[in-house]
């Protein structure tokens, strides 16, 4: 399908609340038929699930993002599983490791990242992985409690070479955000190189990572376009081959959404 999906977002977010109208605008205008918009707390998950069930071709995810720290309680296995289950809902996550913000001890982290995995393996469901400053904790973990059976996704790929090949090994993907069109970018930009056009994606991760030349702006789904583009320069491949593989590569790995024409 010629056409662009977001497959990482925070659409559903209050910085949007007051000109939606116009972000569907743009991603019609760009070419953008759908974005995935990701949760990163129970507490958020309502807004997430309301949202996708309210709006065409927007998907959800249920998840605890490993720096969160504002939840009631730390979820389960059983009720990740329990949330995951409305139509609208297609992933487990973000989930993962972030030691940006966080010293030692970090076992809860850990010990949250498992719980996700265990609960994406018995829901069928992929994996939506933030991963910070973590390459061979988040990856020595997702084969140690064998995420390839349920599949993932490392999200705002922010790794090294080394990570992305492990990644690519076990079936996983790797979504590029914003963050590859910045020019010091340079490993980010080898391995968007590198990685087999089947197992990329496109994200935003908006509101935040605005691509050149919005750097520094509220970045939004209508400028996934601006990564694409990108990928495409990097690839040397027209942008109509990068739109169609990415969006076959969506669906295939989050193989629950369903696209309404």
């Amino acid at each position: 399908m010629t056409m662009l999906i977001d497959s990482h977002c925070h659409i559903h977010s209050p910085e949007f609340t007051e000109d939606l109208g116009k972000i569907f605008s743009d991603m019609a205008a760009n070419n953008v038929k759908g974005s995935l918009t990701v949760c990163c707390s129970i507490r958020e998950y309502p807004d997430v699930l309301s949202f996708a069930n309210s709006h065409k071709n927007i998907w959800g995810s249920v998840g605890v993002h490993p720096s969160t720290d504002d939840d009631i309680h730390e979820a389960s296995v059983e009720e990740l599983v329990n949330l995951s289950k409305p139509g609208k809902i297609v992933a487990i996550g973000e989930c993962g490791l972030d030691y940006f913000y966080n010293e030692e001890p970090l076992d809860w982290q850990r010990k949250r990242f498992a719980t996700h995995i265990l609960a994406a393996r018995r829901a069928k469901l992929p994996l939506i992985i933030h991963s910070r400053d973590a390459n061979e904790d988040t990856m020595s973990i997702l084969k140690e409690h064998h995420a390839e059976e349920c599949g993932f996704v490392l999200h705002c790929f922010c790794g090294d070479m080394k990570m992305a090949q492990l990644a690519l090994d076990m079936g996983g993907y790797i979504s590029f955000s914003g963050i590859v069109t910045f020019k010091n970018a340079k490993e980010i930009q080898e391995v968007a190189s590198y990685a087999p056009l089947d197992r990329i994606l496109v994200e935003t991760d908006s509101p935040y990572l605005a691509p050149v030349p919005f750097r520094g702006k509220r970045n939004d789904p209508s400028k996934v376009k601006f990564v694409a583009e990108k990928i495409a320069i990097l690839k040397n491949l027209p942008l109509e081959v990068v739109e169609e593989a990415t969006t076959e590569n969506f669906f295939r790995i989050f193989n629950k959404a369903k696209y309404e024409i």
